[in-house]
Protein backbone atom coordinates (compact mmCIF):
# COMPACT_ATOMS: atom_id res chain seq x y z
CA UNK A 1 0.00 0.00 0.00
CA UNK A 2 1.06 3.31 -0.75
CA UNK A 3 0.37 6.35 1.56
CA UNK A 4 0.12 9.92 0.92
CA UNK A 5 -1.11 12.57 3.41
CA UNK A 6 -2.48 15.68 2.29
CA UNK A 7 -2.19 19.09 4.14
CA UNK A 8 -5.19 20.86 4.18
CA UNK A 9 -5.09 25.02 3.50
CA UNK A 10 -6.95 27.43 5.93
CA UNK A 11 -10.75 28.17 6.31
CA UNK A 12 -11.47 24.98 7.87
CA UNK A 13 -10.24 25.44 11.57
CA UNK A 14 -12.28 24.97 14.32
CA UNK A 15 -12.20 25.21 18.45
CA UNK A 16 -11.69 21.79 18.53
CA UNK A 17 -8.98 21.46 16.06
CA UNK A 18 -5.58 20.63 18.39
CA UNK A 19 -7.77 18.27 20.71
CA UNK A 20 -6.13 15.01 19.71
CA UNK A 21 -2.75 16.56 19.81
CA UNK A 22 -2.97 19.60 22.79
CA UNK A 23 -1.54 16.84 25.51
CA UNK A 24 0.79 14.60 23.30
CA UNK A 25 4.73 15.51 24.34
CA UNK A 26 5.54 14.67 20.62
CA UNK A 27 3.42 18.13 20.31
CA UNK A 28 4.23 20.40 22.33
CA UNK A 29 7.79 21.98 20.91
CA UNK A 30 5.23 22.58 17.67
CA UNK A 31 2.20 24.04 19.73
CA UNK A 32 4.71 25.99 21.76
CA UNK A 33 5.88 27.73 19.12
CA UNK A 34 2.68 28.22 17.43
CA UNK A 35 1.66 30.22 21.01
CA UNK A 36 4.52 32.09 20.88
CA UNK A 37 4.14 33.62 16.85
CA UNK A 38 0.22 34.06 17.72
CA UNK A 39 0.73 36.20 20.66
CA UNK A 40 -0.89 33.34 23.21
CA UNK A 41 -1.51 30.07 24.40
CA UNK A 42 -2.69 28.33 21.11
CA UNK A 43 -5.42 26.54 23.34
CA UNK A 44 -6.80 29.59 24.45
CA UNK A 45 -6.75 31.51 21.41
CA UNK A 46 -9.17 28.60 20.23
CA UNK A 47 -11.04 28.68 23.05
CA UNK A 48 -11.83 32.10 23.59
CA UNK A 49 -11.35 34.62 20.47
CA UNK A 50 -14.03 35.69 18.69
CA UNK A 51 -14.43 33.98 15.23
CA UNK A 52 -13.39 36.96 13.22
CA UNK A 53 -10.08 36.59 15.04
CA UNK A 54 -9.85 32.61 14.23
CA UNK A 55 -10.04 33.02 10.79
CA UNK A 56 -7.72 36.39 10.25
CA UNK A 57 -5.45 35.61 7.40
CA UNK A 58 -2.29 35.05 9.97
CA UNK A 59 -3.71 33.52 12.68
CA UNK A 60 -5.70 30.96 10.38
CA UNK A 61 -2.53 30.35 8.42
CA UNK A 62 -0.47 29.83 11.20
CA UNK A 63 -3.33 27.49 13.06
CA UNK A 64 -3.84 25.41 10.27
CA UNK A 65 0.12 24.80 9.68
CA UNK A 66 0.27 24.01 13.29
CA UNK A 67 -2.51 21.21 13.44
CA UNK A 68 -1.31 19.82 9.50
CA UNK A 69 2.75 19.30 11.75
CA UNK A 70 1.37 18.66 15.04
CA UNK A 71 -1.01 15.69 13.30
CA UNK A 72 1.91 14.44 11.43
CA UNK A 73 4.83 14.54 14.36
CA UNK A 74 2.36 12.20 16.95
CA UNK A 75 1.56 10.14 13.53
CA UNK A 76 5.11 9.77 12.83
CA UNK A 77 4.78 7.54 10.10
CA UNK A 78 8.13 5.20 9.85
CA UNK A 79 6.83 3.68 6.36
CA UNK A 80 7.77 6.03 3.38
CA UNK A 81 5.03 8.65 1.74
CA UNK A 82 4.08 11.48 -0.30
CA UNK A 83 3.29 14.27 1.01
CA UNK A 84 1.43 17.42 -0.99
CA UNK A 85 -0.35 20.55 0.49
CA UNK A 86 -3.19 22.64 -0.38
CA UNK A 87 -2.61 26.13 -0.28
CA UNK A 88 -0.89 27.43 2.87
CA UNK A 89 -0.67 23.44 3.56
CA UNK A 90 1.88 23.36 1.00
CA UNK A 91 3.83 24.81 3.47
CA UNK A 92 2.71 22.26 6.15
CA UNK A 93 3.58 19.86 3.49
CA UNK A 94 7.28 20.87 3.10
CA UNK A 95 7.82 20.77 6.75
CA UNK A 96 6.61 17.14 7.06
CA UNK A 97 8.78 16.24 4.27
CA UNK A 98 11.64 17.35 6.38
CA UNK A 99 12.72 20.63 4.30
CA UNK A 100 12.77 22.42 7.50
CA UNK A 101 11.90 21.99 11.04
CA UNK A 102 8.48 22.92 12.36
CA UNK A 103 9.53 25.67 14.19
CA UNK A 104 11.49 27.51 10.78
CA UNK A 105 7.85 26.34 8.74
CA UNK A 106 5.57 28.32 11.23
CA UNK A 107 7.92 31.19 11.22
CA UNK A 108 8.15 31.19 7.43
CA UNK A 109 4.70 30.56 7.32
CA UNK A 110 3.97 34.09 9.31
CA UNK A 111 6.14 35.23 6.89
CA UNK A 112 4.19 34.43 4.30
CA UNK A 113 0.63 35.32 6.04
CA UNK A 114 2.23 38.96 6.67
CA UNK A 115 3.64 39.60 3.32
CA UNK A 116 0.08 38.40 2.25
CA UNK A 117 -1.42 40.61 4.49
CA UNK A 118 1.08 44.04 3.48
CA UNK A 119 0.00 43.67 -0.33
CA UNK A 120 -4.02 42.60 0.52
CA UNK A 121 -7.04 45.08 -0.18
CA UNK A 122 -8.82 45.60 2.93
CA UNK A 123 -11.68 43.77 1.24
CA UNK A 124 -10.64 40.73 -0.59
CA UNK A 125 -11.65 37.33 -0.04
CA UNK A 126 -12.30 33.84 -1.83
CA UNK A 127 -15.59 32.15 -2.52
CA UNK A 128 -16.12 29.08 -4.73
CA UNK A 129 -18.13 28.00 -8.12
CA UNK A 130 -19.15 24.36 -8.52
CA UNK A 131 -20.54 23.01 -11.33
CA UNK A 132 -19.78 25.26 -14.21
CA UNK A 133 -16.56 24.46 -16.66
CA UNK A 134 -13.75 25.93 -16.63
CA UNK A 135 -14.03 28.20 -19.66
CA UNK A 136 -17.70 29.82 -18.06
CA UNK A 137 -15.77 30.46 -14.78
CA UNK A 138 -12.86 32.26 -16.71
CA UNK A 139 -15.61 34.38 -18.97
CA UNK A 140 -17.63 34.74 -15.00
CA UNK A 141 -14.22 35.74 -12.88
CA UNK A 142 -13.32 38.39 -15.74
CA UNK A 143 -16.79 39.67 -15.58
CA UNK A 144 -16.56 40.38 -12.26
CA UNK A 145 -12.71 41.81 -11.74
CA UNK A 146 -12.30 38.69 -9.93
CA UNK A 147 -9.47 35.44 -10.64
CA UNK A 148 -9.68 32.06 -10.63
CA UNK A 149 -6.89 30.77 -7.95
CA UNK A 150 -7.71 27.28 -7.69
CA UNK A 151 -8.57 24.47 -10.13
CA UNK A 152 -10.18 21.39 -8.40
CA UNK A 153 -11.72 18.31 -9.61
CA UNK A 154 -14.98 18.00 -10.74
CA UNK A 155 -15.71 21.38 -12.06
CA UNK A 156 -14.85 22.80 -8.47
CA UNK A 157 -13.04 26.67 -8.59
CA UNK A 158 -12.24 28.98 -5.98
CA UNK A 159 -11.88 32.44 -7.44
CA UNK A 160 -10.79 35.45 -5.70
CA UNK A 161 -10.87 39.00 -5.44
CA UNK A 162 -12.83 42.24 -4.15
CA UNK A 163 -15.31 40.61 -1.63
CA UNK A 164 -18.33 42.28 -2.89
CA UNK A 165 -16.97 40.99 -6.48
CA UNK A 166 -16.81 37.54 -5.52
CA UNK A 167 -20.41 37.58 -4.17
CA UNK A 168 -21.75 39.28 -7.24
CA UNK A 169 -19.86 36.68 -9.42
CA UNK A 170 -21.14 33.80 -7.16
CA UNK A 171 -24.30 35.27 -7.94
CA UNK A 172 -24.18 34.94 -10.93
CA UNK A 173 -22.34 31.58 -11.34
CA UNK A 174 -26.17 30.31 -10.05
CA UNK A 175 -28.01 32.23 -12.63
CA UNK A 176 -26.20 30.35 -14.95
CA UNK A 177 -26.69 27.43 -13.60
CA UNK A 178 -23.99 26.51 -11.42
CA UNK A 179 -24.91 23.73 -8.91
CA UNK A 180 -23.32 25.98 -5.85
CA UNK A 181 -21.56 29.00 -5.24
CA UNK A 182 -21.09 31.29 -2.74
CA UNK A 183 -18.12 33.53 -0.59
CA UNK A 184 -15.88 31.55 1.90
CA UNK A 185 -14.00 32.13 5.04
CA UNK A 186 -10.83 33.25 3.58
CA UNK A 187 -10.56 37.02 4.21
CA UNK A 188 -7.63 37.51 1.21
CA UNK A 189 -7.64 36.86 -2.32
CA UNK A 190 -4.82 33.89 -2.39
CA UNK A 191 -3.39 32.73 -5.89
CA UNK A 192 -4.32 36.12 -7.63
CA UNK A 193 -2.36 38.73 -8.98
CA UNK A 194 -4.28 40.89 -6.18
CA UNK A 195 -1.04 39.43 -3.91
CA UNK A 196 1.60 40.23 -6.84
CA UNK A 197 3.33 42.33 -4.56
CA UNK A 198 3.63 39.90 -1.56
CA UNK A 199 6.12 37.38 -3.43
CA UNK A 200 9.35 39.16 -3.62
CA UNK A 201 9.11 39.76 0.24
CA UNK A 202 7.87 35.83 1.06
CA UNK A 203 10.90 34.48 -1.56
CA UNK A 204 13.40 36.31 0.16
CA UNK A 205 12.84 34.81 3.20
CA UNK A 206 12.73 31.59 1.69
CA UNK A 207 16.00 32.20 0.38
CA UNK A 208 17.19 33.27 3.64
CA UNK A 209 15.79 29.66 4.94
CA UNK A 210 18.55 27.16 4.25
CA UNK A 211 16.27 24.26 3.16
CA UNK A 212 17.28 20.85 3.56
CA UNK A 213 16.65 18.00 1.19
CA UNK A 214 13.35 15.87 2.11
CA UNK A 215 14.07 13.22 4.77
CA UNK A 216 14.57 9.37 3.23
CA UNK A 217 10.93 8.17 2.69
CA UNK A 218 8.71 11.05 2.35
CA UNK A 219 8.49 12.04 -1.50
CA UNK A 220 7.28 16.31 -1.87
CA UNK A 221 4.96 17.25 -4.31
CA UNK A 222 5.14 20.97 -4.92
CA UNK A 223 1.57 22.75 -6.17
CA UNK A 224 3.96 25.12 -8.89
CA UNK A 225 4.14 22.34 -11.26
CA UNK A 226 2.76 18.87 -9.35
CA UNK A 227 6.03 17.39 -9.72
CA UNK A 228 8.52 16.00 -6.97
CA UNK A 229 10.21 19.02 -4.82
CA UNK A 230 14.01 18.36 -4.04
CA UNK A 231 14.50 21.74 -1.51
CA UNK A 232 16.64 24.71 -2.47
CA UNK A 233 15.81 25.06 -6.53
CA UNK A 234 12.25 25.07 -5.99
CA UNK A 235 11.65 27.67 -3.23
CA UNK A 236 10.83 29.56 -6.39
CA UNK A 237 7.89 28.10 -7.45
CA UNK A 238 6.59 27.99 -3.60
CA UNK A 239 7.11 32.16 -3.73
CA UNK A 240 5.25 32.29 -6.87
CA UNK A 241 2.43 30.48 -5.78
CA UNK A 242 0.92 33.40 -3.38
CA UNK A 243 -0.31 35.22 -6.73
CA UNK A 244 -0.62 32.49 -9.51
CA UNK A 245 -3.23 29.65 -9.70
CA UNK A 246 -3.06 26.93 -8.46
CA UNK A 247 -3.84 23.43 -9.98
CA UNK A 248 -4.69 21.22 -7.18
CA UNK A 249 -6.59 18.69 -9.46
CA UNK A 250 -2.89 18.23 -11.67
CA UNK A 251 -1.38 17.62 -8.21
CA UNK A 252 -3.81 15.04 -7.50
CA UNK A 253 -3.06 13.57 -10.15
CA UNK A 254 0.40 13.20 -9.92
CA UNK A 255 -0.55 11.31 -6.45
CA UNK A 256 -2.09 9.14 -8.53
CA UNK A 257 0.18 8.35 -10.78
CA UNK A 258 3.02 7.45 -8.34
CA UNK A 259 0.33 4.57 -7.42
CA UNK A 260 -0.89 6.33 -4.06
CA UNK A 261 -3.77 3.87 -2.86
CA UNK A 262 -4.51 5.33 0.86
CA UNK A 263 -5.10 8.92 1.50
CA UNK A 264 -5.10 10.56 4.54
CA UNK A 265 -5.96 14.08 5.16
CA UNK A 266 -3.85 15.96 8.33
CA UNK A 267 -6.55 18.86 8.20
CA UNK A 268 -8.22 20.82 9.96
CA UNK A 269 -10.81 19.60 8.01
CA UNK A 270 -11.90 16.92 5.77
CA UNK A 271 -12.64 19.19 2.48
CA UNK A 272 -9.26 17.26 0.78
CA UNK A 273 -10.64 13.61 1.70
CA UNK A 274 -14.03 14.68 0.47
CA UNK A 275 -12.93 15.68 -2.63
CA UNK A 276 -10.91 12.68 -3.47
CA UNK A 277 -13.50 10.31 -2.10
CA UNK A 278 -15.63 12.46 -5.16
CA UNK A 279 -12.99 11.35 -7.32
CA UNK A 280 -12.11 8.23 -6.80
CA UNK A 281 -14.84 6.41 -4.21
CA UNK A 282 -12.38 2.97 -4.50
CA UNK A 283 -9.38 4.89 -2.83
CA UNK A 284 -8.94 4.06 0.97
CA UNK A 285 -9.30 7.74 2.23
CA UNK A 286 -9.38 8.87 5.42
CA UNK A 287 -9.03 12.27 7.59
CA UNK A 288 -7.55 13.18 10.51
CA UNK A 289 -10.72 15.09 11.69
CA UNK A 290 -12.39 10.98 10.99
CA UNK A 291 -11.32 10.16 14.00
CA UNK A 292 -11.71 9.98 17.82
CA UNK A 293 -7.89 9.26 18.82
CA UNK A 294 -4.34 9.06 17.45
CA UNK A 295 -4.13 5.59 18.36
CA UNK A 296 -7.43 4.90 15.70
CA UNK A 297 -5.20 6.69 13.34
CA UNK A 298 -2.02 4.54 14.00
CA UNK A 299 -3.89 1.87 13.63
CA UNK A 300 -5.78 2.44 10.24
CA UNK A 301 -2.16 3.41 9.12
CA UNK A 302 -1.03 0.42 9.97
CA UNK A 303 -3.23 -1.79 8.37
Amino acid sequence: MTLALLCSGQGRQDRAMLDLFAEDPRAQSILTHASALLGQDIGTLLQTAADATLFANRTSQILSVARGLAAAACLAPTSPFTVAGYSVGEMTAWGVAGIWSPERTLDLTARRAEAMDSASGPDDGLGFVRGLPRDRVEALVARFDCHIAIVNPALLFVVGGKRDDVDRCCASALGEGAASARPIAVHIASHTPRLSNAVAPFRAALEGSAPGRPARGRTLIGGATASIVSGARDLSGLANQIDTTIDWAATLEALFERGVDRILELGPGTALADMVRAVDPALDVRAVDDFRSVAGISDWMAR
